[in-house]
């Protein structure tokens, strides 16, 4: 098994204030290789005013080799389309662990 390249994202507050006193965020991206992507739930947007929208979840399982970084607030890009990160997921870590992915990621998306 070997997995697919993607991109996270993460929101860096750069310490400085605009002139509301509001932090000025700075992006930074590192891709990631070997993860392995599966489809998760996807759904029709029930409410009136989407009558087009969706719901998609994707759950994605990065590879031990990464360097852990804390993935809370964190977009990551699949194939192209930008998925925001559901909680803040942790490794496993300790015990018995067979495979080469030690953390499970969960994703969410609203289009439409």
């Amino acid at each position: 098994m070997s997995g697919e390249q993607v991109t996270v994202t993460w929101r860096i507050d750069t310490g400085e204030r605009d002139d509301g006193n509001n932090p000025i965020w700075a992006e930074e991206s590192q891709t990631v290789a070997d993860v392995l992507v599966k489809p998760g739930a996807q759904a029709n947007a029930t409410d009136s005013t989407r009558p087009e929208g969706v719901s998609v979840a994707l759950t994605c399982a990065f590879p031990r080799a990464w360097a852990y970084r804390p993935l809370r607030g964190a977009r990551v890009t699949v194939r192209g389309l930008d998925y925001q990160v559901i909680g803040d997921p942790i490794p496993v870590d300790g015990g018995l662990t067979p495979t080469r992915w030690n953390l499970l990621v969960e994703l969410s998306d609203s289009r439409g």
